[in-house]
């Protein structure tokens, strides 16, 4: 794949987990780094895009060095995520969004505007749906190329890429990256790249995720319509 066939085109992409509060010092948030979308930031940058890198909170030294046609954007909390992306993508005119955060799916009821007292003997902590962000990128530029991300757990391949799919569709995605927790170790990363076409490509590390990723996003922006 010729490292051209991305240049000047602008890329934004989000990594990395959220924060959720629970009250003033305690949060929901999960296991994942941001890893996988430092190193697709990487590779789109050898290829000549434009990239602007949205990063969560990652407890690890992150494979990024400075460049010009990088912009890195922090954030923590959820809600900090959704308006940078609200603002970004309705303004920026962007070509692609990879949208590889691993974002929160609940939040609580009702915050606590203090700290829960630690005495409490039994806690019960009511949750509901956060927002999907995936599902609102369409709506702020139905131009741009989505790529969509899902994690499951313990599932049998068909079942990962039939569910991987629908939710593709629901979101108006173009691409899904379909990845099972069991399938994820610090020198593995066993995804699957679905089209619409429900063309598959399988990839076996996060630097052939990121590189099997951009050759398809590249073939495949043109042509969409």
């Amino acid at each position: 794949m010729k490292l051209n066939q991305l240049k000047n085109k602008k890329i934004l992409i989000t990594a990395g987990p959220t924060w959720i509060p629970i009250d003033k010092v305690r949060i929901i948030t999960n296991i994942f780094t941001g890893r996988l979308g430092a190193i697709i930031a990487k590779e789109a940058i050898k290829r000549n895009a434009k990239v602007t890198l949205l990063l969560g909170p990652s407890p690890i030294c992150l494979p990024l060095k400075k460049s010009p046609q990088l912009r890195i954007i922090r954030f923590k909390f959820f809600k900090e995520l959704f308006k940078i992306m609200k603002k970004e993508i309705r303004s920026k005119n962007y070509d692609v969004v990879i949208h590889s955060a691993a974002v929160g799916d609940f939040e609580p009821v009702k915050f606590y505007h203090g700290k829960i007292s630690s005495q409490i003997k039994n806690l019960v902590l009511k949750l509901k749906p956060t927002p999907k962000i995936v599902d609102e990128i369409k709506k702020w530029d139905p131009k741009v190329f989505l790529v969509k991300f899902k994690v499951e757990a313990n599932l049998r391949k068909n079942e990962l890429i039939k569910r991987a799919y629908e939710s593709m569709l629901s979101s108006n995605a173009d691409l899904m990256v379909a990845n099972d927790l069991k399938d994820i170790t610090p020198k593995k990363h066993k995804a699957f790249i679905i089209d619409r076409k429900k063309n598959i490509i399988k990839a076996n590390t996060k630097e052939e995720i990121a590189k099997k990723l951009l050759n398809v996003i590249a073939r495949n922006y043109e042509g969409r319509y």
